[in-house]
């Protein structure tokens, strides 16, 4: 029906919305050691926040009021510490004012011991008691990181110094400075990479696979060259925000040694990471890296470094004698915070040994699962049943004749919705086994794909119990079955277009609504144009009076003209609804 293409189009424009999450939870208990962020930038001198205390003695058992206040921030993580060994383990724990904005951490396994915030709300002040232990050492005193936005925080603002009574003064010189930036120098390439030495020095990645970076700006390109004892690595690719790679022992993000080049304005950052799950990397120290230079040209960042085959004593530094699958990802970025990419990474499609042969290889940003997914969910719910859905709606008296004792219409109808069932079946759970359960973070697609896998089994079995063509409850079947299936077409397509925004299946924007909106338009033509031909086919049925005897007009002719003019527009119609699954089906095969 046309209404069917109508209400579908409408839902797909309505459905592209994007929107961003952050979590900024506060949970950082990966920073209480040194109590610097990874936000891979440096921390500013010169603190304008300060930490006040309502006394300057203590004794075991006391309970001190703790004052962070300052300009307005977001951020923020409070620990004690031995005034002189300012390096040393939190002392104490602490005691919370206002739950809402503060929460406990326990550092170095010592409960309540550091405070931090619970969420990125901005706020002046933060109070707390800090409950003095009974192994107190002599000399205390607060420190306290603070994050104004993601670059721009200062680390280990202190506090005045407390002291037990009758203790020598504190002699020790105390430190606070923030830790200088330990970044290597960072060069300007002066001209682009190429891949002249892919195969033969080189061990590269590209995608697409035969792309040369020095002359395609929409080739993404990772090449290793060995030098004695150390790699040389390049990276480029188009991103206004950051690229990355990593290397894994698994096709999954976590546990992976990683490495990203941010931009910032115009300059580009090169942070070694390491992935712990499916998160943002967390930034490591740069000591790893040498020989660091970028570029920026013509919305193309590139950028390259080296470092050791074997780095021992860094636990999330690979050893490249070994094979590992490649990611290769790209994002945004904002404040030179990285965000989520919005696509799967380019993942090798087996595990390599850079370090070995040279090769030039490519990957996919979507396993093979994913694609048989995709492309059965097209071929079931835009090809199959849109035409078994025409075959009943306007060809019941073009083929009318029986075959197989069931009229010709029949017979090609239930055939197609059978194959969009069964197509339907194999795909629903080729995703389940891709992900060994269900997905958590495919948003709404999931659920209305299992509405679509129910309604897609619903309804031949609902066919198999339809009522004899007289029967009272003929009618109520009739109504059903279009019901049902008019709804099943609808949430499909809208899963699919959901699906096709998903990163383990991100089309190509914005080439995708344009040809899903392209191909409902086309529906809804088709629908509209067999809908006026039956219309105007009904009104030949003249009635003509002459001297009062009504004389029907022959049909034969019409009849066969009509017949002809539907079978050419179905013709037309599989011809155009197959190009736009080549479309779909070319667009999954490239990624």
């Amino acid at each position: 029906m046309a209404v069917f293409g109508f209400t579908l189009g409408a839902c797909i424009l309505l459905l592209h919305i994007s929107f961003v999450t952050c979590y900024p939870d506060g949970k950082v208990t990966g920073s209480c050691d040194g109590m610097v962020p990874t936000h891979g930038h440096s921390p500013l001198p010169d603190p304008i926040h300060k930490i006040s205390v309502n006394q300057v003695t203590f004794r075991p058992g006391d309970q001190i009021e703790v004052i962070l206040s300052g300009p307005s921030f977001k951020g923020f993580l409070i620990e004690a510490r031995n005034a002189e060994d300012l390096n040393g383990p939190p002392v104490g724990s602490f005691t919370l004012i206002d739950s809402q904005e503060s929460q406990l951490l326990d550092c170095e396994d010592i409960q309540g011991s550091a405070v931090s915030h619970t969420r990125s709300s901005k706020k002046t002040e933060i109070k707390v008691y800090w409950n003095a232990p009974t192994n107190a050492p002599n000399h205390i005193q607060f420190l306290a990181t603070v994050v104004e936005k993601y670059k721009v925080y200062w680390v280990k603002i202190p506090s005045p110094v407390l002291s037990q009574p009758n203790v020598l003064p504190l002699t020790t010189p105390v430190t606070t400075t923030a830790p200088s930036s330990t970044s290597a120098p960072v060069s300007h390439l002066t001209k682009s990479f190429n891949a002249s030495d892919c195969g033969k020095t080189k061990f590269c990645i590209r995608s697409p696979l035969s792309c040369d970076p020095e002359k395609d700006h929409d080739c993404f390109f990772l090449s290793f060259m060995r030098n004695d004892q150390s790699v040389m690595i390049e990276m480029s690719g188009p991103s206004e925000g950051y690229l990355s790679f990593a290397f894994s022992h698994d096709q999954w993000m976590g546990d992976d040694d990683a490495y990203v080049c941010i931009r910032e304005d115009q300059t580009v950052h090169l942070k070694p990471s390491h992935l712990t799950g499916r998160s943002h990397p967390v930034i490591d120290s740069e000591d790893t890296l040498e020989d660091m230079a970028w570029r920026l040209a013509d919305g193309v960042m590139q950028c390259s470094f080296r470092r050791n085959i074997t780095l021992p004593g860094f636990n999330n530094r690979f050893d490249l004698n070994a094979s590992y699958y490649i990611f290769l990802a790209d994002g945004a970025t904002v404040d030179g915070q990285i965000l989520k990419h919005s696509k799967q990474p380019l993942i090798t499609y087996g595990k390599y040994n850079v370090m070995d042969y040279p090769k030039n290889i490519g990957g996919s940003h979507s396993l093979l699962l994913l694609k048989a997914h995709g492309a059965l969910m097209f071929v079931a719910w835009m090809t199959t049943v849109s035409i078994g859905v025409l075959t009943a709606r306007f060809f019941k008296p073009v083929w009318s004749n029986v075959i197989f004792g069931q009229a010709v219409w029949f017979q090609v109808h239930r055939l197609l919705m059978l194959t969009t069932s069964v197509l339907t079946c194999i795909a629903f759970i080729l995703p389940f086994i891709y992900r060994g359960g269900w997905s958590w973070h495919a948003g709404y697609h999931p659920y209305l794909g299992c509405v679509v896998m129910i309604l897609a089994v619903l309804q031949p079995l609902l066919a198999a119990f339809r009522p004899t063509l007289h029967h009272p409850r003929r009618q109520v079947f009739n109504w059903t079955h279009w019901s049902i299936g008019t709804a099943a077409r609808i949430i499909a397509v809208t899963a699919i277009f959901l699906g096709m925004d998903l990163p383990g299946l991100h089309l190509p924007d914005p080439q995708k609504i344009y040809a899903m909106i392209g191909f409902v338009a086309w529906h809804v033509v088709i629908e509209i144009i067999l809908e006026i031909h039956g219309y105007r086919h009904s009104q030949k049925a003249e009635i003509l009076d002459d001297t009062r005897i009504q004389i029907i007009q022959p049909f034969t002719i019409a009849e066969a003209e009509g017949h002809t003019f539907k079978k050419v527009v179905l013709v037309i119609y599989i011809c155009g609804n197959v190009i736009f699954l080549i479309i779909f089906l070319s667009a999954i095969n490239h990624l």
